[in-house]
């Protein structure tokens, strides 16, 4: 069963935390009176901790572990919800040492952030959460009839591969080959954004997201909805990919009928990178709408896992993804293995968003 961090899990972490601890734990007052807040006030309304369900019952610690990534970050302040800067950087000199305990980091987000409750553009509070996950996928260093796709890295220049569709960057190869692998799995890993390679050698390969085309993403599963083509078990990732490979020449029409493309990097370390450049945290990183919020603050979900399971925690926003639009919207980062691929693909679920903002100077409007 998927676990949702119990506090063996935590204490696995213990040297990782003592790595990141910094020598402040102050809750003092910040001293910053500069840029402000801006976000607008017909979309975010000021609660209380009380009103956030299940806040007294999460253990924040693992979300502190996340947003010290965050604070090593270089934030790109930009959409329509923008934390002042001097702030968010005064908040990391002060984060809690390592060895805090949970009602000691409560309280310094509580008397850091400021929760607000987040309505949609018609005054919606609910909205959908989806789940990923970094996959292994077999992959061989050359071509052969089993691996018949490549996986590349982007050219240099962005003006040869943006706005051009994936099946003219494939076939002329607009970027550098790193590896192949079956066409479905490298369209799964595209829609991940990263993922491990095992290769036909024995060796691991991890690839991290490299870019895009900027072109949008055309569902695959929507395409054989389309066609009156039900695979068995549904339309579930899972069910979708299976099918495909055993219909190569549909999974080449629809696949290349999707016109949006993905790039990748190698990655010398085997952790799953998001966009801010640092480490995704299990089920403590979801992936937003980076067009309206700046990618790097705390979130708190209310929602349901796909076995039913009440899902109340504090995340951190550190990813993005082409599917991923709205101000209730987001994708919950579940790790990597067969666990967090079961959870990923089944994940799909309505609920609440809350955003912190810092607490001081806010300037909603």
């Amino acid at each position: 069963m998927f676990k949702i961090q119990k506090l063996p899990y935590f204490s696995a972490f213990g040297a990782l935390f003592l790595s990141f601890a910094l020598t402040s734990c102050d809750i003092s007052t910040p001293t910053h009176h500069g840029n402000n807040v801006v976000a607008p006030s017909s979309n975010l309304k000021p609660v209380s901790y009380s009103a956030l369900p299940g806040w007294k019952n999460d253990d924040v610690r693992y979300a502190l572990q996340a947003f010290r990534n965050t604070c090593r970050a270089n934030l790109q302040y930009s959409g329509r919800v923008i934390p002042d800067a001097e702030l968010v950087k005064e908040k990391c000199n002060m984060l809690p040492g390592a060895g805090a305990d949970v009602a000691t980091v409560r309280k310094w987000f509580e008397s850091h952030f400021q929760p607000y409750k987040v309505y949609d553009d018609s005054g919606r509070t609910t909205g959908t959460y989806t789940g990923y996950y970094s996959p292994t996928i077999p992959a061989c260093r050359n071509k052969t009839a089993e691996c018949n796709e490549p996986l590349m890295a982007a050219p240099s220049n962005p003006s040869q591969y943006k706005n051009v569709p994936k099946k003219t960057i494939v076939e002329n190869k607009i970027g550098r080959v790193l590896y192949w692998a079956n066409m479905v799995d490298v369209q799964n890993i595209q829609i991940q954004g990263s993922g491990l390679l095992q290769l036909n050698d024995g060796s691991t390969v991890k690839l991290n997201f490299g870019g895009t085309n900027d072109m949008q993403f055309k569902s695959i599963g929507e395409q054989l909805r389309n066609r009156g083509i039900k695979p068995d078990g549904g339309y579930s990732a899972d069910a979708v990919w299976k099918y495909l490979k055993k219909k190569p020449s549909l999974a080449k029409e629809v696949i290349y009928n999707n016109p949006r493309y993905v790039y990748f990097k190698e990655a010398e370390s085997k952790k799953v990178i998001g966009k801010l450049g640092t480490p995704l945290s299990k089920i403590r990183s979801i992936a937003v709408d980076d067009s309206i919020y700046t990618v790097g603050m705390p979130v708190y979900i209310n929602t349901n896992l796909s076995d039913g399971r009440k899902f109340r925690r504090l995340m951190i926003a550190q990813d993005t993804g082409s599917a991923i639009r709205g101000w209730i919207r987001a994708d919950i980062f579940f790790g990597s293995g067969d666990e967090a691929y079961k959870f990923a693909h089944g994940q799909h679920s309505s609920g609440e968003m809350y955003i912190l903002l810092p607490k001081e100077y806010t300037n909603v409007k």
